[in-house]
């Protein structure tokens, strides 16, 4: 399979992305799928997924826009709770994140029959958030090791942001959702908000993996691909 790499041009209404593609243009196939990765890495991270997904996707693999350290991105900056150890995020910068990344994918979305969403820890919190804004925009999402972004809690700045989450319940848009039983990043009040919100809004498929801790591994790759297979049409 043949990849090449493209800077979108900045402009007006969408920011200015990194994207590897799996398939250059001209060759790509009809179906879209939106790779969003973690805190700290980039758009390669998990092109290496593409091999282990179903062919008929093309693939796109966004760089997340923050620039951390040579090599490593983030789609907006955390913060530790000295005494709680919960892990907090600048409401504006998540909503700038959101906005942003979601002009993007109706910048591109234009000559592919479906387009799917598949984001990784911080990248989940993207990928549930774009579901948000446009709850039927989308064929499948599958939601890694994650969060769904709460706006009740420290991102309260977020107001408005969600408003129509009563869509997102009508519609019931497909989300698969992986976590690692061990995974010691994602912490159990965010894990318990996401799973209220995911089962109150989405048709809901849930596996805790045993023994997994913050990652991927073959048997959620097995998942994820069967999922993608049958719920993509």
């Amino acid at each position: 399979m043949n990849n090449d790499t493209a800077n979108t041009a900045p402009s007006s209404e969408t920011a200015p992305f990194t994207v590897r593609w799996s398939r250059p243009e001209g060759e790509r196939t009809e179906d879209l799928l939106i790779l969003l990765h973690g805190y700290g890495a980039n758009e390669d991270d998990l092109f290496g997924l593409v091999p282990h997904l179903p062919e008929r996707f093309t693939v796109a693999a966004v760089r997340a826009p923050m620039t951390l350290q040579p090599g490593g991105y983030a789609w907006f900056p955390l913060s530790q709770d000295p005494v709680t150890g919960e892990i907090g995020s600048d409401a504006a910068s998540v909503r700038t994140a959101i906005e942003d990344l979601h002009a993007w994918v109706g910048s591109v979305r234009e000559g592919f029959r479906t387009v799917s969403l598949l984001g990784f820890s911080q990248g989940m919190a993207l990928a549930t958030s774009l579901l948000r804004l446009d709850p039927t925009a989308y064929a499948a999402t599958v939601a890694l090791s994650g969060f769904v972004v709460d706006p009740t809690r420290e991102e309260s700045g977020l107001a408005g942001l969600f408003d129509g989450d009563d869509e997102v319940a009508r519609v019931r848009p497909k989300v698969f959702w992986g976590r690692g039983q061990d995974d010691p990043i994602i912490s159990e009040a965010r894990v318990e908000a996401s799973h209220a919100w995911l089962n109150a809004h989405v048709d809901l498929m849930k596996i805790v993996y045993a023994g997994l801790p913050h990652a991927i591994n073959q048997q959620e790759l097995g998942h994820v691909k069967e999922y993608l297979e049958h719920m993509v049409r």
